[in-house]
């Protein structure tokens, strides 16, 4: 390495940690995505929405059917604003692991889109609101089919529809920042495995919170598909969520922190 590359590493290291410098020309990248999901909208929806529907109406029906009512209603409608959540949260999540990181590292689309004059955090801002629309298309198909069951009948369950593109940003954030640190795709199942599938069982998408132990009722707090949960049950059931204000703060600073990290982690990557 030359003395003029050595004397430079300190100042593309600062570089790397700066503030996110964003732009409205993220959005023809967003509208590049979109154009491209388009051609297979069907699909891309129908796929989204099998997987919680089979959740939602096999776990609320057949086993609801064994159960008492949780939480004073009974388990489908319990199931309901989970299965919102968790949808969502799982929509964000491909779409800002597996796609992102196809069109970053495999397709190289990203260096295609670089040379003209977009900068990385343009990019990555764009493949968080894309992940975070994407997942509103989920969580919204959710909501559809909750109402039209007739599971929620509330007024206030159109205020859900705001908390969904929330739930989105905050899991395409952590969603990009852990592609950032991926090699392949295996590197995803370690996110998944250790990560996803535990939240999904502490944070109140299958059971009540207050039924786990205090340890981990003291960790699912710390997770942001509590807060999730958190403001979308009581919604749906008609009623205001408790906690509204320090529910939001925290999937807020989850999406910032992680669309932070993300950028930071690509930049480190991507502009070597």
């Amino acid at each position: 390495m030359s003395n003029a590359d050595e004397a430079l590493r300190p100042m593309r290291a600062a570089s790397d940690y700066a503030p996110p410098r964003l732009s409205l020309r993220f959005v023809p990248v967003w509208r590049r995505n979109f154009l491209v999901w388009k051609k297979l909208a069907i699909p891309s929806i129908l796929g989204n929405l099998a997987d919680p529907m089979i959740y939602m109406l096999g776990l609320g029906y057949g086993l609801g059917a064994l159960l008492p009512e949780v939480g004073g209603v009974s388990y489908i409608v319990f199931l309901a604003a989970g299965t919102v959540c968790f949808s969502t949260t799982n929509s964000a999540t491909f779409e800002s692991l597996y796609s992102a990181f196809s069109r970053m590292h495999v397709q190289r689309t990203w260096d295609a889109i670089m040379n003209a004059p977009v900068d990385l955090d343009d990019v990555v801002l764009a493949e968080l609101m894309w992940a975070a629309s994407k997942s509103f298309l989920s969580g919204l198909a959710i909501l559809a089919v909750v109402w039209a069951l007739g599971l929620s009948t509330s007024p206030l369950s159109l205020l859900a529809i705001g908390v969904v593109p929330l739930v989105g940003l905050c899991f395409a954030a952590i969603g990009l920042a852990i592609t950032a640190m991926a090699a392949g795709y295996d590197f995803f199942m370690y996110y998944f495995t250790l990560v996803i599938t535990p939240m999904a069982m502490l944070c109140g998408v299958f059971f009540p919170i207050e039924q786990l132990p205090a340890a981990f009722q003291a960790i699912a707090w710390v997770l942001p598909l509590s807060h999730a949960t958190s403001l979308v049950r009581p919604l749906l059931l008609g009623e205001i969520p408790a906690n509204i204000v320090s529910d939001v703060l925290v999937l807020l600073a989850y999406a910032a922190a992680g669309f932070y990290t993300a950028v930071v982690l690509f930049r480190r990557r991507l502009l070597k």
